[in-house]
């Protein structure tokens, strides 16, 4: 499948994307493993497809071009490839093949738990994110509204 979207928060051009499989929205813990399991980090997953997943990272560390990504609700881990990283956000297609992977809506995703303070953390500072982003577009669209004021 072919679409055109625009890269968020890079500032480039319009580019044409080659994904192959529409992904879902979704809310679900990972963990990014590499160095041969002495290395990881939480993610959570924001897009998933059976070819690839679009991860929201917490730190911004360095990460390998190929690591093991585990959906911890569904217990599985697939080996992904790093194919761009913008700010906090990962986009990985997975290397091997996950056709049978159930649809997403299939398992309620339970919120985090106090006994999760991580999460927790990440949950709560992506509310507060997405919050300053909808006040953000508010104030440019009104701002687009209103005649341009010029102080000479």
């Amino acid at each position: 499948m072919q679409r055109r979207s625009q890269g968020r928060g890079s500032g480039t051009e319009m580019s044409m994307e080659q994904r192959q499989n529409v992904r879902m929205r979704t809310f679900l813990r990972g963990r990014i493993v590499y160095n041969g399991g002495a290395s990881s980090m939480d993610c959570l997953i924001r897009d998933l497809s059976p070819t690839g997943a679009r991860l929201e990272l917490s730190e911004t560390s360095p990460l390998p071009e190929v690591f093991d990504l585990y959906i911890q609700n569904k217990d599985q881990t697939f080996r992904s490839t790093m194919r761009w990283r913008r700010d906090n956000g990962v986009g990985v297609t997975f290397d091997d093949a996950i056709a049978k992977l159930p649809p997403v809506h299939e398992k309620p995703v339970a919120a985090p738990t106090a006994a999760d303070p991580a999460m927790s953390m990440l949950v709560r500072r992506i509310a507060e994110l997405e919050a300053e982003n909808a006040a953000l577009r508010t104030a440019l669209t009104s701002l687009s509204r209103s005649p341009a004021s010029s102080a000479a």
